[in-house]
């Protein structure tokens, strides 16, 4: 009684020992390359406003023009939700959620632009809009106003405006540091890039900014825009943008896809240029094959189809982005570009939408996988992990609150945050694999 049978084994002693340090060396490479999502916040947006437009309200402007664009064209939650075909039990919450958001923080994450928004300008006029945007972000992060990621798109690598480009990033920096710490909401975008020589380039800048200023070595990433054919395939057939992640050294946070440069470098007519040709699909799909495990995350493109005008018009407009932001939010883009402050209601609804339809089903999954309780699926680690990271993204946007999701699930924040990043030993030992 209480003894256990000796099992018997095959494998030497040391053999174990062996297999562990011959696999060393990639243990050490899936460490450094995969290291899984950041765990902080992804914006559900970006909004790119020209460098000469940007100034101390423009976040509270977009805000109140997104609000009166709802005045005028979807006054109350039935106007709304019959224009955008919610369901009667989703109206009323997802109008609501995105009227408070509007009122709230209108936009997630803004983008102040120096490159095709903004144009070539005298080097004194770009010199001055440089400095006056970093010290405009700089009041907002100190005032509380700011967005939780703010920063800027410079021009890009290219021989015929990389002085330019530089000089601004080198501007923005200096004068943003100079006004205190560096936020920790800061985003740089490197757009157009096409070699992954340009991304090392852009590595090396911030690099001697952090040696020159004495901080921590990795303190400044960026983003990188995929707006050419270059940056998707390269001339001897592999996955050129896998390169790109690479040569970021670790610096690398978004993969943002170019909508309208990218179709033009195609040739796709200017009447098909949109975020879910068959062109933008598959570039899209290889950035997210490249990034998945990195903790680089991807981004979908914009539509150019704004909501102004007549009201039938700006209803079609909504409609268009609506479907467009849903069905990025389906293939797991879940940060996009939004081209007009009228853009924003919808692009809300749609999150809202997305997040609210799907929570009880997977609050109850993620219950019943914790509990161990069993249910109609079963479940493994992997998509225990998506179950809650889908639900800490709808709590992060404000399309949910912790209070309903708790309710439901049985789980705090805390643990939707432990399941949403489990250890990569925890995900190869499913349930029933």
């Amino acid at each position: 009684m209480g003894q256990h049978e000796q099992a018997a084994t095959s494998f030497g002693s040391g053999l174990t020992e062996e297999i562990g340090a011959l696999l060393a060396p990639v243990d050490a490479e899936l460490e450094r390359r995969y290291p899984g999502d950041p765990g902080t916040r992804q914006p559900v947006h970006t909004v790119y406003v020209p460098a000469d437009a940007f100034g101390p309200t423009t976040l509270r402007d977009w805000g109140d023009e997104a609000l009166d664009a709802l005045d005028a064209h979807a006054p109350d939650a039935a106007s709304f939700a019959a224009v955008l075909g919610l369901a009667d039990d989703l109206a009323a919450p997802v109008y609501d959620r995105v009227r408070a958001k509007l009122t709230r923080e209108p936009v997630e994450d803004l983008r102040i632009d120096f490159e095709d928004g903004y144009g070539p300008r005298p080097d004194a006029e770009e010199d001055e809009a440089a400095v006056r945007a970093a010290r405009t972000v700089a009041a907002a992060y100190a005032d509380g106003s700011a967005a939780p990621y703010m920063g800027i798109r410079m021009k890009c690598m290219e021989a015929a405006v990389r002085d330019r480009g530089i000089r601004t990033l080198d501007l923005f920096l200096t004068t943003l540091l100079d006004s205190g710490p560096l936020p920790s909401g800061l985003v740089l975008t490197l757009p157009k890039v096409t070699y992954a020589a340009q991304v090392t380039a852009m590595a090396r800048l911030l690099e001697a900014f952090e040696k020159a200023h004495g901080l921590d070595a990795g303190r400044l990433g960026f983003e990188i825009q995929i707006e050419t054919s270059q940056s998707i395939l390269g001339p001897d057939g592999t996955a050129t943008v896998a390169r790109m992640i690479d040569a970021a050294e670790g610096r690398a946070t978004g993969l943002h896809y170019g909508t309208f440069d990218y179709s033009a470098c195609l040739g796709v007519a200017a009447a098909h240029q949109a975020s879910d040709h068959p062109a933008a699909d598959h570039a899209k799909a290889v950035m997210q094959v490249a990034a998945a495990g990195t903790g680089v995350r991807v981004s979908d493109g914009s539509t150019n189809v704004l909501p102004v005008g007549p009201t039938p018009k700006v209803h079609d407009a909504w409609r268009l982005h609506y479907g467009l932001t849903r069905r990025a939010l389906a293939r797991a883009y879940y940060q996009g570009w939004d081209m007009h402050p009228a853009h924003i209601p919808t692009r809300y609804a749609a999150v809202f939408a997305f997040y609210r339809e799907s929570f009880e089903q997977a609050a109850a999954r993620l219950a019943a996988y914790a509990n161990r309780t069993g249910g109609d699926v079963m479940d493994e680690p992997a998509t225990a992990k998506a179950l809650a990271a889908h639900l800490l993204r709808g709590l992060e946007c404000g399309a949910l609150d912790n209070g309903e999701v708790a309710r439901l699930s049985g789980l705090t924040r805390a643990d939707l945050e432990t399941y949403a990043r489990p250890r990569r030993a925890e995900l190869g030992a499913g349930r029933g694999a």
